[in-house]
């Protein structure tokens, strides 16, 4: 926007929309805006129809709240559109996000069953009356958050609630909380409704589910894959760090929930069908020159990397798994290698990539004219 705009627009990353305002007349134009929306699906099937997935819709709330609607309201609804949904009490608005045969890929990933179960409806879309209660209801999250904070402290529960997420029609909120324990909130619920006047519902969460809620990037440059793509956390322990040879440095390890990074996961079957095909070296290997020592292992490389001298890296060779298997047969039987200099070749060294990026590395490179030379000193 130019300064000369009358309009102002503003970022709802929590519930993936874009609220531009009329500074005129004050009227609100809300949009989807595809870029900030967690737990996106890509559309693979994006201008296919099939008849049985025609009433059926992806509606997103806040955050990485989503749900599958039926749309009973006989208007024509696509993706980007804010429509009005049935809830437990009253009446929730959203954003449509998935339409067409997608949304049956959805329906069967989270085990929705639409002949086992029923869908919530679609009511209508979403009018501007409808639309200015949302706002006014978002609106109030932030300072009701604050306040119940202060409640819980007063009641000396130990729990933090993270996220305040008020329905569309602002007559319910759901407080995200978390807590290690059990926490008897009968007290707090009553304390939230004389305070605030609406319906209460408590909802508990763990750290990596609240890293989700909040969103931003990793250590890797990209968007947390909890806000990204994952939906069951599945439990992590530093077993999968020790499998992969790192190292056991919290601060390295630890993601922004200050759990155990999910990432730690992805390649742990990897590494353990690698370790498989590894043999176990307890006692050094018997050379005619000397004993050598395991000092280092390669294990998608599928090297072992031995010394003579015990627990130095000054002078390291390394053998592959076939020929470790082979030495230890040896050794078993009384056998020795004559020296392990001769059984494999030194170790790669660091390659250092300084002048990789110079601007003339693509230029052919030019040929001595050794003949002029000769003819001079004749």
């Amino acid at each position: 926007m130019n300064e000369f705009s009358n309009e102002s627009i503003q970022f709802d990353c929590f519930r993936g929309c874009t609220v531009i305002t009329d500074e005129d007349s004050g009227e609100k134009d809300i949009r989807y805006r595809q870029g900030c929306c967690k737990l996106e699906v890509y559309n693979v099937l994006k201008g296919i129809s099939q008849e049985q997935f025609d009433g059926y819709f992806e509606v997103r709330f806040k955050n990485t709240r989503k749900g599958i609607y039926v749309n009973a309201s006989g208007q024509s609804i696509k993706t980007g559109d804010l429509v009005v949904v049935e809830a437990a009490t009253g009446h929730d608005l959203g954003i449509v996000t998935l339409e067409g045969p997608i949304v049956g890929r959805q329906m069967r990933c989270k085990g929705v069953d639409p002949a086992r179960q029923e869908l919530r409806k679609i009511y209508r879309k979403a009018r501007p009356f409808d639309i200015q209660r949302w706002q006014e209801a978002i609106a109030r999250e932030q300072e009701t958050m604050i306040r119940a904070r202060v409640l819980a402290n007063n009641l000396g529960l130990e729990m933090k609630i993270g996220d305040v997420e008020f329905q569309g029609d602002g007559t319910k909120a759901i407080f995200y909380y978390i807590a290690d324990g059990r926490v008897d909130f009968r007290q707090l619920i009553k304390d939230f409704a004389e305070e605030f006047h609406i319906r209460v519902e408590m909802k508990q969460i763990g750290a990596r589910q609240e890293a989700g809620l909040i969103g931003g990037l990793g250590v890797c440059g990209r968007e947390l894959c909890c806000a990204n793509y994952i939906t069951e956390f599945k439990s992590i322990t530093t077993s999968a760090a020790r499998t992969q040879d790192l190292s056991l440095n919290p601060q390295k390890l630890a993601g922004q929930c200050g759990k155990l990074k999910c990432c730690l996961n992805y390649e742990v079957a990897a590494y353990l069908d690698a370790h498989s095909h590894i043999p176990r070296v307890q006692e050094p290997l018997e050379f005619e020159d000397g004993q050598a020592f395991l000092v280092k292992t390669d294990i998608l490389a599928q090297k072992l990397y031995f010394s003579y001298e015990k627990g130095s890296l000054a002078q390291t060779f390394a053998l592959s798994v076939d020929e470790v298997r082979e030495i230890q047969a040896m050794n078993r039987r009384g056998e020795k290698p004559e020296t392990l200099k001769q059984e494999v070749t030194a170790a790669p060294e660091f390659i250092d990539a300084v002048g990789d990026d110079a601007i003339n590395r693509f230029d052919p490179e030019k040929r001595k004219r050794r003949g002029n030379r000769n003819r001079n000193k004749k």
